[in-house]
C-alpha cells in the first residue's frame, strides 16, 4: 500500500470515528420547488394585439439563485439554510409560469421563452427582487418582490412596467411550509403584473384607436 493510500484509509477511519461519537447521523440536504401551477387557458378569446412576446429569463440577486434557501436575520444580515436548496433555480421557474399565465391571457398572437435565435415584437424582462424568509420582531415572515417591464423591440420603447410585492406571515414551522407560501405569493405576484400589463395595454390600444378614428373625422 502506498503512503497516500495509507494516509487516505487513515483519514476516513477516523471520520468513521467522529461520526459514530457524533451518533453515526449523516445530514442529507432536502430540495424543494417553487410549485407555480400552470394557468389555465381562455378559449374563445380574440388576441389584444397581432404580435409575438418573448419572456427573456429573469434576473436575481446571486443570493436568490440556484443554491440554498435564504432568511434575512435582519436588513443587513443574510443567512442559509444547509440542507434545504433549491432544486429548480427560482428564475426559470418563475420565468415559465410568467409565459404560461401571458400566454393564457391572449394578449399576444404568441409567447416564447426567449432564446435569443428570433426578434419578438415585443420583450418582457423581469428580476426577482425579493424571495426570502424575513425574521422580525419574533415573528416569521415570507417576503416576495417580482418586477417586470415589456420593451418593443422595434422602438426600444418601454410599453409598460410594474412590481408586485407580498410580505406575508409564516403558516406553520418547517421549510416546507415557508415554501409552500412563497409559491403561493410568487403566484399571486405573477399574476397581479400579467393584469397590469393587460390593463395598460388594453389603454393604449383604445388611444390608439381613438387617435384614429379622430384623425378619420377631420
Amino acid at each position: 500500500m502506498t503512503f497516500a493510500k495509507l494516509i487516505g484509509v487513515v483519514f476516513f477511519a477516523g471520520m468513521f470515528v467522529i461520526l459514530a461519537a457524533c451518533g453515526g447521523k449523516i445530514h442529507y440536504p432536502n430540495y424543494y420547488v417553487l410549485n407555480l401551477p400552470p394557468a389555465a387557458p381562455q378559449p374563445g378569446q380574440s388576441r389584444l394585439l397581432q404580435s409575438s412576446a418573448a419572456v427573456r429569463q429573469f434576473s436575481a440577486p446571486r443570493f436568490l439563485g440556484d443554491g440554498p434557501i435564504v432568511y434575512r436575520q435582519s436588513p443587513e444580515q443574510l443567512g442559509f439554510y444547509n440542507y434545504d436548496r433549491w432544486a429548480v433555480d427560482p428564475r426559470s421557474a418563475v420565468t415559465g409560469a410568467f409565459a404560461q399565465v401571458l400566454e393564457s391571457r391572449g394578449i399576444f398572437q404568441s409567447v416564447r421563452l426567449f432564446d435569443g435565435r428570433a426578434t419578438p415584437d415585443y420583450l418582457v424582462t423581469g428580476t426577482i427582487n425579493h424571495l426570502e424568509e424575513i425574521d422580525q420582531d419574533h415573528q416569521v415572515l415570507m417576503s416576495v418582490s417580482i418586477s417586470a417591464q415589456l420593451t418593443n423591440v422595434k422602438t426600444g420603447d418601454v410599453a409598460w412596467s410594474g412590481v408586485s410585492s407580498q410580505t406575508t406571515s409564516l403558516k406553520g414551522h418547517a421549510v416546507s411550509d415557508l415554501v409552500a407560501g412563497m409559491s403561493q405569493s410568487a403566484d399571486q405576484a405573477i399574476t397581479n403584473l400579467v393584469s397590469s400589463m393587460q390593463g395598460r395595454l388594453v389603454q393604449l390600444q383604445a388611444s390608439a384607436s381613438k387617435g384614429i378614428k379622430e384623425a378619420g373625422q377631420r
